[in-house]
């Protein structure tokens, strides 16, 4: 993995480009950079650091360096770059040498969402420096300036939303290996300084992490459409292919999710997006084609141009960051198993350097309301940490461009003509994703780090939001925020009906929980006694405006009935009229949720919470839509963006905003994890365990492990008549409970020591 460098740069080094660029509709050739060098001796050590506005690939002598992907990724450029820093040492030898780099688009002036091209700027540039020590002694840099070559390559054009052109017919084979050069090089250009940051890069970049072979589902008949090739799995990545054409052949790879009723590739909901890569053939033997800067999401990929038998070795190489895996899940119902892989697939097809909200269509943006509803459950399943560290750093530079909201996404590119705040549940994500980090990791440094940002939109909320401690006024504000995403009970208003100031005034007082709790980890008292009191504040002017003359609540929707009883904004004894609201309202549904990205990720928790388990998982195994087990049943492998995305009665949801790969309803997972297996946290950082199995439905086993901080731990649980078997794993050092409800009685102690332990629990009805 690369190591951040203390003094990146030398100040040798000078920002170089192409001399040609695209517009703002047209991407141009990707540029190849190259410099000669020679080194008296055999190498001791070698250190290369690049800073790229756009993306890299390194090669020296002739072979890549490192496997990352999408390097050095995807900041606010204006204000931040990260650079890579590398071990060259193994690819150098005594003699002559080539240093060389491809330059892609990427973020920088590619095309980003439902914008045009050169957002930031209108053409990639690096600046990079190689540091050698030679085994005799002597030192050597190698740096970008005036003195490199530039040369167009065989990639026309690349673009990560658009696709990739690549003509082999121009591949300058050995062009990094010495002795290449020539005809067609001529002299980089300097490209103008940048004010911004330069940060070493945090986390894990992007790699290919896995091969799926792909399989021939349907051979056109003559001026029919291509073959199209059916890969399993819905991912994100790219198609390798090995083919044998003739010179100037022309093959066109599309992508799709699904297909349409014609058994087709499916591409209206891309919008914009052409998602297409096009190779010519070199022609004389076997090619193999894999594009280079773009990705794409997808089940499916139409190839044509070549005849069916030509791609029948064709593979998706599936790409996301390189975080490890640190959890498992899996129980007696099949189906929720698969809904397990379907969450888990649809984090590895969004956490792509940034935790994009679907990686198909012209968006793919970090939307702050879907990071944070999944950041618990991502924790689970992967070692985010250091991935969400990178991405908040991102946050609090879009934070300080605007004047202390925080944009709706990260980076912020003003897309869609959205607002400065992304409004509750969304900008909240300055809070909630420190707040959930630190609870699965147990590193107070995540907190001191977001603290300022936490607080300054606490008081930009305060000054510009906010009216009598209401957020989201409608005397106040005509922003109110995005409401309850995509809930089902509202055909015509992605926002839901829930009002927007009582979700608003419910993310607000969550808020100030969250800094009040924060302050006593880092031991402010001060700043504790503050935001206690602010919550008091807004606890009150909550309980003014949503609780009628009569004593009863206004909020009707589950949503509202959900976040006032998961954010404890209700007085005791008006909670259990609120909650049986709640389960009047799912019972009138036939038992099914009308929850959209707002209230979702607390429903099963309040009704498990407030005794309705048999009826969490009674909407847990619902099988007809709306509900998780729905796009299941009908074939999906990961998360739908709507509940209704696909349904037989109506087709295809609104083609305008219709992902079959978004994780925001994926929320689900964290209760399967500490509810349905019963593995929770009763600390930080899992510094203590809490094992609370609640066996329920038609579940007769389930099981979870995870790789805490501390060591591993698992639970698997089985029912076998009157008798529940619980076997467990405590990390050393760790103190651990059982906690279990009725009808389950255990009659060891609850008290469990380290190491593999088998409990056994009886029922008592």
């Amino acid at each position: 993995m690369p190591q951040p460098h203390a003094t990146p740069f030398s100040g040798n080094a000078a920002w170089i480009q192409a001399p040609w660029a695209g517009d703002p509709r047209t991407s141009p050739p990707v540029p190849l950079f190259r410099k000669a060098f020679s080194l008296s001796a055999g190498v001791s050590s070698a250190a290369l650091t690049v800073a790229v506005r756009g993306l890299v690939r390194v090669e020296i002598n002739g072979r890549r360096l490192g496997e990352d992907e999408f390097v050095p990724g995807w900041s606010d450029y204006r204000r931040r770059i990260f650079y890579m820093e590398y071990d060259a040492s193994g690819l150098l030898a005594a003699g002559d040498n080539v240093l060389g780099f491809i330059l892609g688009d990427g973020w920088y002036c590619g095309h980003i969402a439902n914008r045009e091209r050169q957002f930031y700027g209108d053409r990639p540039s690096i600046r990079a420096e190689l540091r050698v020590s030679g085994a005799d002694g002597c030192r050597m840099t190698v740096a970008t300036d005036k003195s490199w070559q530039v040369a167009e390559g065989p990639w026309l054009a690349s673009d990560i939303i658009m696709g990739e052109t690549f003509d082999a017919r121009r591949d300058r084979t050995g062009w990094s290996q010495p002795g290449s050069g020539g005809a067609g090089w001529s002299a980089a250009e300097p490209a103008p300084e940048s004010p911004a940051e330069l940060t070493p890069y945090i986390g894990e970049p992007v790699q290919a992490q896995e091969i799926l072979p792909g399989r021939v589902v349907d051979v056109p008949e003559n001026g029919g459409r291509g073959t199209l090739i059916d890969f399993g799995q819905n991912l994100t990545g790219r198609v390798r292919l090995r083919l044998s054409g003739e010179r100037g052949a022309c093959v066109t790879l599309r992508h799709g999710e699904v297909l349409d009723e014609t058994g087709g590739l499916y591409t209206d909901n891309l919008r914009s997006a052409r998602a297409t890569d096009q190779y010519t053939c070199k022609g004389g033997g076997d090619e193999t084609y894999e594009p280079l800067f773009t990705f794409h999401g997808f089940r499916y990929a139409e190839v044509s141009g070549v005849p069916p038998e030509a791609v029948e070795g064709a593979e998706a190489v599936v790409l996301h960051s390189g975080f490890r895996r640190t959890g498992w899940f899996s129980c007696s119902h099949p189906l929720l198993n698969q809904l397990a892989e379907n969450i888990r697939w649809g984090l590895k097809g969004n956490f792509l350097d940034v935790p994009t909200d679907c990686p198909q269509r012209d968006e793919r943006l970090g939307w702050t309301g879907d990071a944070q509803v999944f950041a618990p459950t991502a924790a689970f399943f992967y070692d985010v940490q250091r991935f969400f560290q990178r991405w908040l750093l991102n946050l609090r530079d879009a934070q300080e461009a605007v004047g202390g909201s925080v944009p709706p996404c990260v980076p912020d590119c003003r897309c869609f003509g959205l607002p400065e705040d992304g409004g509750p549940g969304w900008a909240d994500a300055a809070l909630i994703v420190p707040w959930a980090m630190y609870r699965h990791y147990g590193d107070p440094l995540f907190l001191a780090d977001a603290w300022p940002s936490m607080v300054r939109y606490m008081e930009y909320l305060a000054a510009n939001k906010v009216k009598g401690f209401i957020r989201s006024h409608p005397d106040k504000d005509s922003w109110g925020g995005f409401g309850d995403w995509l809930a089902p009970a509202a055909d015509n208003a992605v926002g839901g009906t829930t009002p927007k100031d009582l979700i608003g005034t419910a993310f607000y007082a969550n808020n100030a929980r969250i800094l009040a709790d924060t302050a006593a980890v880092l031991g402010d008292d001060t700043a504790r006694a503050r935001w206690e009191a602010l919550h008091g504040e807004i606890v009150r002017a909550f309980r003014r405006r949503f609780v009628r003359g009569d004593g009863t609540y206004s909020g009707e929707t589950q949503t509202a009935c959900v976040l006032a009883l998961q954010f404890d904004l209700l007085e005791e004894c008006m909670r259990a009229g609120v909650f049986e609201t709640l389960v009047r309202d799912v019972r009138s549904r036939d038992n099914h949720l009308g929850t959209g990205f707002v209230g979702t990720p607390f429903l099963l928790h309040v009704l498990e919470r407030f005794g309705a388990l048999d009826l969490a998982y009674t909407l847990l195994e619902q099988e007809s839509c709306p509900s998780w087990l729905f796009p299941v049943i009908h074939g999906a492998t990961t998360v739908w963006e709507r509940w209704n995305g696909w349904t037989p009665e109506d087709g295809f949801a609104d083609k305008g905003m219709n992902s079959f790969n978004h994780y925001a309803y994926g929320t689900v997972g964290d209760w399967l994890v500490s509810t349905v297996a019963g593995l929770a946290p009763a600390a930080p950082g899992y510094a203590a365990l809490r094992f609370k199995p609640r066996p329920g439905g038609s579940l007769t086993a389930a099981e979870a492990r995870l790789l805490t901080p501390h060591g591993e731990a698992s639970i698997a649980w089985q029912v076998e008549g009157d008798s529940l078997s619980i076997e467990l794993e405590v990390p050393p050092g760790v103190p651990a409970v059982l906690d279990l409800a009725p009808p389950w009685t255990c009659a060891e102690a609850t008290a469990l020591r380290a190491g593999r332990q088998t409990l056994r629990a009886t029922r008592e009805d």
